[in-house]
């Protein structure tokens, strides 16, 4: 379906975002200022306790400087309720009071015939629930209160009966008038085959219940909706212990997850998102506190399941059955998870002990042991050395060899280089420890030397002043050295400054803060310090420089302080000439591509570091040598300025007005030797 040119501007005319944010955070009164449409609060993305999530109602548009969260109020409709881009733009059209768009009548029939499922899924839903209370459903009440499952928590899951009747719900929704070709594509019930070979004389041809003598598990998406089910069998020889209901409209086991809407809220409150194995195990979880727990639907877990984890929460806890067989489950995760890794999206996983599942922890020892297995989680890297490891015996370099290959065709798959080049540290480490690491000797003191160019003479052993200076060792070096950058920062000195200078020049020309907002943002920034002056910065872009300068000093005194107080910024053009906006905003277009290439560069090196272990070719050599060029391009200064050349008489090429602006100062020196008092 699409929308007619100027709904989404209407309706984010109509809406406002602080209202659509305000049902999910508590504003910081503090920060905020309402009359100017500035909110502050702590982030609902990330759990926080500072008010780093900022939403600025006259533009519509909300950023969270903590974990860079942003856009408007139809993506926080789709983050927070986890929805469709469609599906968040109906909800705030009901909110606006907006009629949606005529639909195309081809979708709208799809649309109305998915209602119609499932509103058949929950009739399916009520009449097993009614089925549990009967007598033929004692056994099956017998066994929930075995698995510790009390008639409230039943009624918690909806969980049903099905009993063991040809045609019983069948009958049951024929009597309220659904069709049977309904009956059939929600997936409650089967048809026999076309041959009529499941065809006896209880049922002739008409279609059959698909779940039988089983106990009924309701499956509802993201939304609650009930889309399928799944039954566990009460007879030891059944052919499949657990049963899914079949893909239908509504139901794609790989893309959903049981109990997804209840644990994307627990999650949203804080809780760890625990990934479990089956029903039972969520259920268990979950009365036992763990709100936030999930299941795939009878499969492996599937890359749609783990991008849909990775929306409830950063790093969904995998919870495993000690035994072999969930390892191997663990391990299909790893591979699948490489490719798709993120910055802040990972994954941990929890072994637990004796071959038991959570629900056997937690009926055996409670659910404080179980929370013990979840706070001894580990990461992602350490079950990936584990399995490149296990049962091997490295007694010979060609092993090693073998065992750095493998690592290195493993962490290539990962797609984002700054991951990549994390795991290849940590992977560093871990080799080390598992091969001895060879711990660097410290230098030892070289002792004054007797003779020769500093033994005697003017600067040797006879008494001269560089023996008396040096004579009770070094010197210690005075607390301004001590404090100075240099001494302090760490391999990132250069980044530091162009970070200080940037924002030196924003804070001294507010008027390019929006010609630079995005820029801004996304900058990763080296220093704490400068994070905090750029959320001041950004929090105040249409104030004065005098007025800007004092909100920043009444929020970071000391922060603000030891920007203007660095060299380097005090040395700054842009600074010095607070009235030169132009000049100004080509420094600072020059500073960002300068910091840009260079990290750039810096990452390109790390990761070809990696690599370079390993055989090296043109085409490792061809990245560094790019990512070096990119980096004297931008240190070159912007080249789009075509300047006119004047040749001198000794052949060299000279820019016109700088050799003009020269003269201009060389005419204005004046040479005569005055007094002081002239």
């Amino acid at each position: 379906m699409s929308l007619p040119p100027g709904f989404l501007e209407d309706l984010r005319t109509r809406v406002s975002l602080s209202s659509v944010v305000g049902r999910k955070v508590t504003w910081d009164p503090r920060k905020s200022n309402q009359g100017k449409g500035d909110m502050w609060a702590p982030c609902p993305f990330h759990q926080e306790k500072s008010a780093s999530f900022h939403v600025d109602d006259r533009k519509g548009y909300y950023y969270c400087f903590g974990c860079h969260a942003k856009g408007d109020a139809v993506t926080f409709i789709k983050e927070t309720e986890n929805l469709g881009f469609m599906e968040a733009v109906e909800v705030l059209a009901r909110e606006a009071g907006m009629p949606m768009p005529a639909r195309d009548p081809r979708a709208a029939q799809v649309a109305d015939r998915r209602s119609l499922l499932v509103a058949v899924m929950e009739e399916a839903v009520k009449w097993f629930r009614l089925q549990l209370r009967t007598s033929a459903a004692a056994d099956a009440r017998a066994y929930l209160a075995k698995r510790g499952l009390s008639p409230e928590a039943q009624d918690r899951w909806e969980i049903g009966f099905a009993p063991d009747a040809r045609q019983g719900l069948y009958q049951a929704l024929r009597q309220k008038g659904v069709a049977d070709d309904l009956i059939v594509a929600s997936g409650v019930c089967a048809k026999p085959d076309a041959d009529g070979s499941a065809r006896d004389a209880r049922g002739g041809g008409a279609p059959y219940d698909r779940f039988r003598g089983r106990i009924i598990f309701p499956i509802r998406d993201g939304r609650g909706r009930a889309i399928s089910l799944g039954g566990r069998a009460m007879d030891p020889n059944a052919r499949a212990k657990y049963l899914n209901g079949p893909e239908t409209e509504l139901f794609d086991k790989g893309r959903n997850l049981f109990n997804h809407a209840p644990a994307r809220e627990a999650a949203g409150k804080g809780a760890p998102l625990v990934v479990a194995e089956g029903y039972m195990d969520v259920i268990a979880l979950s009365e036992a506190g763990f709100k936030a727990a999930v299941a795939p639907l009878g499969t492996a877990v599937t890359e749609d399941q783990l991008r849909l984890m990775w929306r409830i929460s950063d790093e969904p806890i995998i919870s495993l059955d000690g035994d072999t067989a969930g390892i191997r489950a663990a391990l299909r995760v790893i591979d699948l998870a490489l490719p798709l890794l993120e910055a802040g999206k990972g994954l941990r996983f929890a072994v637990l002990p004796g071959g038991m599942d959570p629900d056997d922890l937690i009926r055996a020892q409670g659910a404080g042991a179980m929370q013990a297995v979840l706070d001894g989680a580990q990461p992602m890297v350490k079950l990936l050395w584990s399995r490149a490891i296990e049962g091997k015996v490295f007694d010979s370099p060609e092993r090693k060899a073998a065992l750095d290959k493998s690592l290195r065709e493993q962490l290539k798959r990962i797609a984002d280089p700054s991951i990549r080049s994390h795991y290849g540290e940590e992977v560093k480490q871990l080799r080390w420890e598992l091969f001895g690491q060879r711990p660097r000797a410290p230098r030892a003191a070289q002792a004054p030397r007797q003779g020769g160019q500093f033994g005697g003479g003017q600067f040797g052993g006879g008494g001269g002043r560089f023996d008396k200076r040096f004579a009770d060792g070094p010197v210690q070096p005075v607390p301004s050295t001590k404090g100075s950058l240099l001494a302090t920062a760490s391999d990132r000195v250069e980044e530091v400054l162009r970070e200080a200078v940037i924002l030196a020049t924003l804070i001294t020309h507010p008027s390019l803060i929006h010609r630079f907002e995005t820029a801004l943002e996304r900058m990763d920034l080296a220093d704490p310090a400068h994070d905090t002056l750029r959320g001041l910065v950004l929090a105040h872009p249409d104030h004065d420089a005098a007025s800007l300068y004092q909100q920043i000093r009444n929020a970071a005194p000391a922060a603000l302080d030891a920007l203007f107080a660095r060299p380097h910024v005090q040395m700054a053009a842009p600074v010095r000439n607070a009235d030169d906006t132009d000049a100004a905003e080509l420094g600072l277009a020059e500073e960002l591509a300068k910091l840009e290439a260079q990290r750039g560069a810096r990452r390109e090196i790390a990761e070809a570091m990696e690599d370079i272990e390993g055989l090296a070719d043109e085409g490792l050599t061809w990245r560094i040598s790019q990512a070096n060029e990119a980096r004297f391009m931008a240190s070159s200064g912007p080249k789009g300025k075509a300047v006119e050349a004047v040749v001198a008489p000794n052949g060299v090429a000279m820019d016109k007005e700088e050799l003009e602006q020269s003269r201009r100062l060389y005419d204005n020196i004046n040479f005569s030797r005055g007094s002081r008092n002239d």
